[in-house]
C-alpha cells in the first residue's frame, strides 16, 4: 500500500518540487495550497503524513496545526513543519507547537522522500512520538 502525505505549501515552485520527488519515490499526493484547501483534502480523507508549509499566507501554518489538534478527527494526523524557517531554535519551537517533524528549507533533493519516509506512522527513526 502507497503512503499518502498532505502537502501544504503556498508557494507554486516549492509545490511542484515536492510533489515530483514524492510521486517519484512512489508516494501518493495530494496538494493544498492553503489553509482552506487543506481543510478540505482533511474533509475527503485523512493522509498518513502532512507536510506543511508553515509560513502559509493569512493564516500561518502553526494556526492550522493548533486548529487540527484541537479536533478530534484530526488531533492525532501526523504533521511535519516544511519550512524556510531554518534559524538555531526553529526545529524545537515547531515541535512544541504541535509539529511531529522538521524539514528545513531549501531541502536536499537527493534525500528529502528518504527523510520524509521516516517520519511516516510506523517507520524507524521519526521525530517524534505523538500521544
Amino acid at each position: 500500500m502507497r503512503v499518502s502525505v498532505l502537502v501544504i505549501e503556498d508557494n507554486e515552485p516549492d509545490m511542484d518540487l515536492v510533489t515530483y520527488l514524492l510521486e517519484e519515490a512512489g508516494f501518493d499526493v495530494r496538494t493544498a495550497a492553503d489553509a482552506a484547501g487543506a481543510r478540505r483534502e482533511l474533509a475527503r480523507a485523512l493522509p498518513d503524513l502532512v507536510l506543511m508549509d508553515m509560513s502559509l499566507g493569512r493564516s500561518g501554518g502553526l494556526d492550522l496545526v493548533a486548529e487540527l489538534r484541537r479536533q478530534p478527527a484530526t488531533a492525532s494526523l501526523r504533521i511535519v513543519a516544511l519550512t524556510a524557517h531554518a534559524m538555531r531554535g526553529d526545529r524545537e519551537h515547531f515541535l512544541e507547537r504541535g509539529c511531529d517533524g522538521y524539514i528545513a528549507k531549501p531541502i536536499n533533493v537527493k534525500t528529502f522522500a528518504a527523510e520524509v519516509r521516516r517520519l511516516v506512522p510506523g517507520e524507524k527513526g521519526r521525530e517524534g512520538q505523538r500521544p
